[in-house]
């Protein structure tokens, strides 16, 4: 005869993982805003920059993602050699792009 299935005990392992996802997403979040220098941006400054990226249009939000895409990009390449020369590159295309 088949066991049957511990739906409780099923359902509180996936409540934890989605709670342990969550936490690992804030965290990742804040790691890119020092990653990217917003955190040292005013809080009024970084909530107008991100509201503004809400009404942007297509081709400056396009813009946006290629430049997002290279300081990623530049950072994962940086990683093994030094890390001062990927946030140098990931700055000069970050700034670039938005204009």
């Amino acid at each position: 005869m088949k066991k049957p299935r511990d739906l409780d005990a099923e359902l509180q392992a996936l409540q934890q993982r989605a709670k342990a996802l969550k936490g690992r997403r804030v965290t990742q979040f804040g790691e890119l805003v020092i990653a990217s220098g917003a955190d040292k941006l005013d809080m009024e400054i970084l909530a107008g920059a991100l509201l503004a990226a809400g009404k942007a249009d297509a081709s400056t939000r396009e813009g946006w993602r290629r430049a997002g895409a290279a300081f990623f990009q530049g950072q994962a390449r940086s990683q093994p050699k030094s890390a001062g020369g990927g946030e140098r590159r990931a700055a000069d295309g970050g700034g670039a792009a938005p204009g």
